[in-house]
């Protein structure tokens, strides 16, 4: 990061479009265009490659003009090296200078409201103006892992618990619980309780909060608040209009939004030939069937992908898998994306690529960037 510290005006140079939410499309595209990344471990590589391609993405990404970077927390699964978001924003933060970072997303009921509040305010602190904390009600895991995380049996993801938990999440980031609250008395540190201390000054950034969801429970609530949504298109696309449907007629204007403000992720993959694409995202199909099928493991070269023979069963798994997945030449991509924006009416499109090796990750961003006449 650049720009000297500067205790009156908040720190280091900031990025701000507007209200920290809305992107604006670049080049041809219909929409603007973000990553997602799952900081994939192929077979025949590190966890710390994975780290290292992810700050070249995130670079990559910025320099290109895509609007936002998120990562997601996932746990026990060999192939994803994302179970800690904040700590690989801080890692990016300090790698990058005007690209949005966040969590898609952190899941709430895995930890507790303050400690949530506190690493995002010290993102916050590392990167004014950038960051956004995205959060998910499920696991991001299996149900014996997700325990051992939370030291319960109990996984707090209901109608009722999720709510509570991002109000209290809420009044943490903001510092306003009210008289007489048994954490009134408990400040977020970083956070707006140092403007009140003598001589405190803070910076007057606070992390969007979004919802993710993957059906219409988050969808309700994203609109309900006034909060933006971002839903899991890639591997929910069957529920993705009509959870959009339900985000737009329950949305209610706040303080965050005046309008509704929905992206989507997409898995999308493109290479110099469609040949090529198909290889690479085959790599993701058969680490999903093993995912699925209860074998997690590293994601397999394309020439593991090619000898694995697939059963009826799985064979059906893939086929409709990757009906999910937009992926083939620059062009091909393009089309993809482009109807996919046109048939969801989605305000943005959050990029996830399903591919063995960092390198063809980081290349499918580029040759989208080019189709769509991204700068640099």
């Amino acid at each position: 990061m650049s720009g000297e510290d500067d205790n009156r005006t908040g720190g280091p140079t900031q990025h701000d479009e507007g209200d920290g939410i809305r992107g604006a499309a670049r080049g041809s595209a219909p929409v603007p265009l973000s990553v997602l990344d799952l900081v994939t471990v192929g077979a025949g590589h590190t966890a710390a490659g994975a780290v290292r391609t992810a700050v070249d993405l995130a670079r990559t990404a910025e320099r290109r003009g895509f609007h936002r970077y998120w990562v997601a927390e996932h746990h026990a699964m060999p192939g994803v090296a994302s179970s800690s978001p904040a700590v690989l924003l801080a890692h990016v933060a300090a790698h990058t200078e005007r690209i949005r970072l966040g969590s898609g997303g952190v899941m709430l009921p895995n930890h507790a409201p303050l400690v949530i509040a506190e690493q995002f305010g010290t993102l916050e602190a590392m990167a004014p103006g950038r960051i956004d904390l995205g959060l998910g009600r499920a696991p991001g895991t299996d149900g014996a892992t997700a325990a051992a995380l939370r030291r319960t049996e109990r996984l707090n993801e209901g109608a009722e618990d999720f709510p509570q938990q991002l109000a209290e999440l809420t009044r943490f980031l903001d510092d306003t619980f009210p008289d007489g609250h048994p954490y009134a008395r408990i400040h977020a540190v970083p956070g707006p309780v140092q403007a009140t201390s003598p001589g405190g000054v803070q910076s007057p950034h606070r992390p969007p909060l979004w919802l993710l969801g993957s059906s219409g429970f988050s969808a309700r609530l994203a609109g309900s608040l006034g909060l933006p949504f971002a839903f899991a298109h890639h591997f929910s696309a069957a529920n993705t209009l009509p959870a959009l449907d339900l985000y737009r007629a329950s949305f209610r204007p706040s303080e965050a939004l005046a309008e509704p403000y929905a992206l989507i992720g997409v898995s999308a993959l493109a290479a110099e030939d469609e040949r090529e694409a198909r290889r690479q995202v085959m790599t993701g199909a058969l680490a999903m069937v093993r995912l699925r099928t209860g074998r997690p493991g590293l994601v397999p070269t394309p020439e593991e992908a090619e000898a694995y023979a697939f059963n009826e069963l799985e064979r059906g798994f893939v086929d409709s898998w990757l009906s999910n997945v937009v992926h083939g030449t620059p062009d091909e991509v393009r089309q993809g994306l482009d109807d996919l924006a046109k048939r969801t009416g989605a305000d943005e499109l959050m990029i996830t690529s399903n591919a063995h090796g960092g390198a063809a990750r980081v290349r499918s961003y580029e040759l989208i960037a080019d189709v769509y006449g991204f700068a640099g």
